[in-house]
């Protein structure tokens, strides 16, 4: 915990929200343009579609863990890369839910672009018909950020299927530019912090 708090990482924990507040700040300002053009209704009747979907599917990454459980299941710190990769979309998820229910930001109508909001009054703890963040984006990229970190060769494959599977979701007309950009970024961060909690330290024996 020393390395995680330690002034440097604070610095570039600080750093890396203040990008993700302008990001978000700076997509909202696209979001009636995006959901009003990038439209494909048919998306997900195509393979292509349910598959980068599946990217942001939280069981289909459980079972990815499973099976990276049992691929090290000789390795003295045999749970831990499947602890992560469990870890992080499933975490992310549970925060990406939490801030639906705060924010309460309903999905683009099917006519015109915008914003809608739910009264605390109606259903206050179901996130239900909400869109921001948006779950998909938050377990794709949570589980594609963990997976960086684990096989950094090959960083732009995970993260360029949860891209695409963020991009589906506003041909879907399911989201709203922000909400895939602020999952992103809730993903992105609760797997770092997977990562720094979980990860084998210097001089640790596993």
């Amino acid at each position: 915990m020393t390395r995680l708090f330690s002034g440097s990482s604070r610095s570039r924990v600080l750093s890396c929200v203040l990008i993700a507040v302008v990001l978000i700040a700076l997509s909202m300002l696209a979001d009636g343009w995006v959901a009003e053009h990038v439209r494909y209704g048919r998306v997900y009747e195509t393979d292509w579609g349910r598959m980068l979907r599946n990217f942001g599917y939280l069981p289909f990454w459980l079972l990815a863990a499973i099976a990276l459980a049992l691929h090290d299941r000789e390795s003295s710190a045999w749970w831990r890369r499947a602890a992560m990769l469990a870890a992080a979309p499933t975490l992310a998820g549970m925060a990406g839910e939490a801030l639906k229910i705060l924010v309460r930001r309903g999905r683009p109508p099917d006519v015109g672009n915008a914003y809608a909001f739910r009264a605390w009054s109606n259903h206050p703890l179901s996130s239900r018909g909400f869109g921001f963040p948006s779950s998909h984006a938050v377990v794709a990229f949570g589980a594609a950020a963990i997976l960086s970190r684990m096989f950094p060769r090959a960083r732009w494959v995970w993260y360029a299927a949860a891209a695409a599977c963020a991009f589906s979701r506003l041909l879907a007309h399911a989201h709203y530019l922000s909400d895939v950009v602020a999952g992103a970024a809730i993903g992105i961060g609760v797997a770092g912090l997977a990562w720094w909690w979980l990860a084998p330290r210097e001089g640790v024996a596993d």
